[in-house]
């Protein structure tokens, strides 16, 4: 059975595989199963019954992943672009982006595959969704790229245990779709259900971030189950994965291929590697298949190998165009290359090295840091669960260092910060060293996507300076 067959839509797998196979599983949650026909059936009824006559549809916010799935397919078999937001919206959000969705315009294409099919939202700078859209045939490459870099691992189905709100879970249901070995889900994620997916199907991909690996390793800690030998394929993406715990996963999946890749929602993919303890902390690996890099202030002024730069990729997975809000932290297109205004470094074997995101840059003593790399060692002592590494205005040295941190056991049992500053002076350099130290008690700031609130515990630090500190905030010693 080929793995890639020559669909320029997105969703024609479904017909195909109805066809094919009609009796083969093609999505289940801890819920329900839908076979290829059944799902086929009930995607084409709910397409008849679209009643919005605007070329794009935002789904309803609140629906299940197995109706969302199939809501999501039943717009594209209509013809028309599917936009998935937030259940988490506050609803003034929820409005705004509805009007900004309802005013799209339809889309005339050269050819099928450049139609709109998704769009999509992340947190901006601003605030606001940030919506990026995209067309079918960004994702048929990415599915394909997929194919042709993992190929022999992709033999059961797919594993997504997230809200298809988040991209990267709705792309893994896809995939599984897709290839035929159809996708698992989960209505709200669970260690223990995740566990049982993997072990109730031989073969399988396991798509995840890296906090829920977490969760599932500790379960099993915790639990004392026996290393699983099912799976086959674990993709990492989200976050950067904590290579420290590598050991512990490769022991928990001793047959999977553990591969941890780069990439943006405006790119797509960008770059993969498989996992490995040891490696460079910056390092992100090599380019896909299909993916060109260049580093430098613009695509056409590369810097030598080895100089950090602006990272400039060219693929035939780039999203199209933002809609909603559009800020500070919007990608830059620039002759066909696109930044998401990443910052890194390419070596002789054209590797990528990560540095963090431009905006993040802090310029202290004349000399630039980036937060990612000092955030990175500090994840990777004992004891340390979180770490924000933030830069407050300083007379001397124009920013002044600091770090916030949270513990494994509500802050108890992080080290010393001076054991901390010594550490970073000699593994980094000693103007990337936090001058001061800060316990986080509580839950953990976040956005809506999961990733740390910067902009809250840069405030709370900079309370806690003008005598202020908020109670979830102490100085540490």
């Amino acid at each position: 059975m080929a793995l890639q067959p020559p669909w320029p839509l997105v969703h024609d797998c479904l017909a195909h595989w109805a066809q094919v196979q009609p009796e083969a599983l093609a999505l289940a949650s801890e819920r329900e199963q839908l076979t290829f026909a059944r799902l086929q059936a009930r995607v084409l009824a709910r397409a008849a019954q679209l009643e919005s006559a605007l070329p794009t549809v935002l789904l309803p916010l609140h629906l299940g992943v197995v109706d969302g799935v199939v809501q999501f397919l039943a717009v594209l078999a209509s013809g028309r672009c599917a936009a998935i937001g937030d259940a988490a919206w506050p609803p003034a959000i929820a409005r705004s982006v509805q009007a900004a969705v309802d005013a799209l315009p339809a889309q005339d294409a050269a050819a099928p595959g450049l139609a709109p099919f998704y769009v999509g939202f992340t947190s901006g700078s601003s605030g606001q969704p940030k919506g990026f859209r995209r067309h079918h045939r960004s994702w048929v490459e990415s599915f394909a790229i997929t194919a042709q870099t993992f190929g022999a691992q992709l033999t059961g189905p797919v594993l997504a245990p997230g809200r298809i709100s988040h991209s990267l879970f709705l792309f893994a249901v896809m995939l599984g779709l897709w290839t035929g070995r159809g996708a698992r889900v989960q209505e709200k994620f669970s260690a223990e259900t995740t566990w049982a997916q993997l072990q109730q199907q031989p073969g399988s991909t396991l798509v995840a971030v890296p906090s829920q690996l977490l969760l599932l390793m500790q379960m099993a800690q915790r639990k004392g189950w026996a290393p699983l030998p099912q799976p086959r394929l674990v993709l990492i993406s989200g976050a950067r994965w904590m290579r420290e715990h590598t050991p512990q996963l490769q022991a928990l999946l001793p047959q999977a291929r553990l591969a941890e890749f780069y990439g943006a929602s405006e790119a797509s993919y960008i770059t993969w590697m498989d996992v490995a303890a040891r490696a460079h902390p910056q390092a992100v690996g090599q380019p896909f298949g299909n993916v060109q890099l260049r580093i430098g202030p613009t695509p056409g002024h590369s810097l030598p190998v080895g100089e950090v730069g602006r990272i400039w990729l060219r693929s035939p997975m780039l999203f199209m165009d933002y809609v909603h809000a559009h800020d500070g932290s919007a990608a830059e297109l620039h002759d066909g290359w696109l930044t998401v205004r990443d910052m890194g470094w390419l070596d002789a074997a054209g590797q990528l090295y990560l540095c963090g995101r431009e905006s993040r840059m802090l310029v202290t003593q004349g000399k630039n840091l980036f937060p990612e790399e000092v955030e990175a060692w500090l994840l990777a002592q004992p004891g340390v669960a979180q770490a924000s590494v933030l830069g407050l205005p300083d007379a001397l040295r124009g920013l002044r260092i600091h770090a916030v941190l949270q513990g494994d056991g509500n802050g108890e049992d992080l080290p010393a910060a001076s054991t901390l500053a010594a550490g970073c002076r000699a593994q980094l350099e000693a103007f990337k060293t936090p001058r001061r130290w800060w316990r986080w008690q509580g839950a953990w700031p976040q956005t809506r996507s999961g990733k740390t609130d910067t902009a809250a515990l840069q405030a709370a630090v900079a309370q806690a300076l003008a005598g202020q500190p908020p109670a979830p905030l102490q100085p540490w010693q």
